[in-house]
């Protein structure tokens, strides 16, 4: 029981970590730095960091990928559409919103993910899932909208970020599952974060784009790069193995809520009652799944 609070504790501090990582993502915006050139220092130095990782603690998973041709082919596929276009997308869906509801819409990705698992095994979804699904497409509208269904409340390129971000994140979800059962996910991960992080530098060209290290900046990068990524994920990763991974995901839906929390606290954003409503609605709508799956998994245990 103690190994399960302790673990418990641990994850939601996974969590809460990554839901300040937009935030300081919607600061460094703010004082003038390009998505891209973000994207590049986040992937890139949380990918060295995580190999570095890999290299202490799983090197003969990390060096058997390096020798798989077709292991590197599906890492290719998971940095660029998994990681590169999803890290790109939500900090955009930041630029033309704020981290709040980027985050929130962001967190539509198990609305997708379930819409492909009942479309890839023709099953119809349960009742549950059905109440998720219209529970996510009404928090939706009413952040988009504020419930005037003629207008929309943020601008439509918010509102396309943010559902684009949505669908790489499903597809950051579902693209390395082979690869993360073969070789360990921090391997896969690490990897694939420098393979992103190269992928942005050489193709945007982001080394010539101006870099300004003053105090407000390296904050802002120690937030969306040490803090909200390599802390983030290598603590989740030992509250997955404390408290198992179906309760680690339910735990972690607390990133849109601390994302919210920070976005007022730290950046002044501000919030309408219905903006709210509708970031309860998608929350509620993936605690709904998550709640789900832990029933099933309890119910299978026993």
């Amino acid at each position: 029981m103690a190994e399960k609070r302790l673990g418990t504790l641990i994850t939601l501090i996974a969590g809460i970590a990554w839901g300040l990582s937009g935030v300081s993502g919607q600061y460094l915006i703010g004082r003038g730095m390009s998505v891209e050139l973000i994207t590049s220092l986040r992937l890139l130095l949380s990918g060295l960091v995580l190999l570095g990782l890999c290299v202490l603690t799983a090197r003969r998973e990390l060096f058997a990928l390096l020798k798989n041709g077709r292991a590197l082919l599906g890492i290719f596929f998971f940095a660029l559409f998994g990681l590169t276009l999803n890290q790109l997308a939500y900090l955009q869906a930041i630029a033309y919103t704020n981290a709040g509801t980027a985050t929130v819409l962001q967190y539509l990705c198990p609305i997708l993910v379930l819409a492909y698992t009942c479309l890839k095994h023709r099953q119809k979804p349960s009742g549950i899932e059905v109440v998720s699904i219209v529970l996510a497409i009404a928090g939706t509208l009413l952040i988009a909208t504020h419930g005037q269904l003629t207008e929309l409340a943020i601008t439509p390129l918010g509102l396309a970020w943010g559902l684009f971000s949505a669908l790489t994140y499903a597809l950051y979800i579902i693209l390395p599952v082979k690869l993360i059962g073969q070789y360990g996910s921090l391997v896969v991960i690490g990897l694939g974060m420098l393979m992103g992080g190269l992928m942005v530098t050489l193709g945007l060209q982001t080394w010539q784009e101006p870099l300004f290290l003053d105090g407000g900046n390296l904050l802002g990068l120690v937030g969306i790069v040490g803090v909200g990524t390599i802390f983030a994920y290598t603590v989740f990763l030992k509250g997955v193995t404390m408290v198992g991974p179906v309760n680690a995901s339910l735990l972690a839906s607390i990133e849109p809520i601390a994302s919210v929390f920070f976005a007022v606290w730290l950046v002044n954003e501000h919030f309408y009652t219905v903006d709210l409503l509708g970031m309860v609605l998608i929350v509620g709508a993936v605690l709904l799944i998550s709640l789900k799956d832990v029933i099933i998994s309890e119910k299978s245990i026993g």
